[in-house]
């Protein structure tokens, strides 16, 4: 089995061969997402923890949250999950996939991992080197939190900038930085007020409107009742007056 150990503190990845079944008996029968130590996987690993981030069997199928299982299961998948790509499918469409459980077992070919704390020793090309992240972050508030900034600091000095050599000599080099995303400018507090004021000039016409809309009908009716009024007593005036009711006959 393929160990990929991931350190995110330093950036690194290392990918390590374990033949032997004993020293991988501690990962069986271990979920994803649970921590474990590793001592038994030799002296370099001693109080190191490793978290199983997940992993692919031998044919290939990766492991899914959720499914307590150490075998192969077909499962009702909907799009953009574990199993079944975003590109593929129409809007809503579900589909039958085979998906690897979510307990580590023998049958597995890599074991993700991710170092969660860091043992006695140096691990070479995981823990003795830093590589530096080629993008840093676009977010304002990601870029608040990195540098642990308040909201009064101007984001944009903080902005990690990366140096490009251009493929014209007469340009040499030049450095590049990210348009933040989601910072709050002048423009964008004016923005957000214009809005709201077309929002309120919006509902008040559409109440205006409906209130002279509702006199108008108003209006109507009274002049149909008066006319129906009207009529009624025209024809009231011009009928005959009606006979006298006779008596009964006396028996």
């Amino acid at each position: 089995m393929k160990l990929n150990i991931a350190n995110p503190a330093t950036g690194l990845q290392k990918v390590i061969e374990m033949e032997d079944e004993k020293k991988l008996r501690i990962f069986y029968e271990k979920r994803m997402a649970q921590d474990v130590e590793v001592d038994a996987l030799g002296d370099e690993f001693k109080g190191y923890v490793l978290r199983i981030t997940g992993g692919q069997d031998k044919e290939g199928f990766t492991m899914k949250q959720g499914v307590l299982l150490n075998t192969r299961v077909r499962l009702l998948l909907p799009k953009g999950t574990t199993g079944f790509a975003n590109h593929r499918g129409r809007e809503g469409e579900r589909k039958r996939r085979s998906v690897r459980g979510c307990i580590v077992g023998p049958d597995l070919a890599v074991l993700n991992l991710v170092v969660v704390k860091k043992g006695e020793g140096e691990l070479p090309g995981l823990t003795d080197s830093v590589k530096p992240r080629r993008l840093g972050p676009k977010r304002a508030s990601k870029i608040r939190k990195l540098f642990n900034l308040t909201k009064e600091d101007d984001v944009t000095r903080y902005v990690i900038r990366r140096e490009i050599e251009s493929k014209n000599p007469k340009v040499g080099k030049f450095t590049k930085a990210p348009k933040i995303q989601r910072l709050v400018t002048p423009i964008h507090l004016q923005r957000q007020r214009r809005k709201a004021a077309l929002r309120k000039q919006a509902a008040e016409k559409s109440a205006t409107e409906a209130r002279t809309y509702k006199k108008l009908i108003n209006a109507r009716r009274a002049e149909q009742l008066a006319k129906k009024h009207h009529a009624v007593a025209a024809k009231r005036a011009e009928a005959p007056a009606a006979a006298p009711a006779k008596a009964a006959p006396k028996k």
